[in-house]
C-alpha cells in the first residue's frame, strides 16, 4: 500500500546503491509513530532503504538510500523520477 509499490509495481526491487550513512534503527519506532512511512527494507528488514509520507502529508515524499540515477535513462526514466515529475506537473 506504500507510494513506491505503487510506483514500481511489484512488491521486490533490486536497486543499487553505495552509501557510507545508514538509517538509525534506534528511531525506527518513533518516526512511524509519527507518520514515517517505511516503504523498503533489506531482505532481512535491518537496513531501511526507502522513507516515505503519505500524500495526505505531503504530496510527494519518498526518500532513498539507493541511486535511482543509475538505472535511469532520457527515454525510460527511473520510476521515481517518473512520478515525481508526475507530482510536480500535477502540483
Amino acid at each position: 500500500g506504500t507510494l513506491s509499490r505503487a510506483f514500481y509495481g511489484k512488491t521486490k526491487i533490486s536497486e543499487r546503491h553505495r552509501h557510507r550513512y545508514e538509517f538509525n534503527n534506534d528511531f525506527r519506532e518513533r518516526l512511524e509513530a509519527s507518520g514515517l512511512v517505511i516503504a523498503g527494507a533489506s531482505p532481512d528488514n535491518k537496513l531501511v532503504e526507502i522513507v516515505e509520507l503519505p500524500r495526505e502529508k505531503h504530496p510527494f515524499f519518498v526518500g532513498v538510500q539507493f541511486h535511482p540515477e543509475f538505472k535511469s535513462r532520457p527515454l525510460n526514466p527511473h520510476p521515481l523520477y517518473r512520478e515525481f515529475i508526475r507530482a510536480a506537473v500535477a502540483a
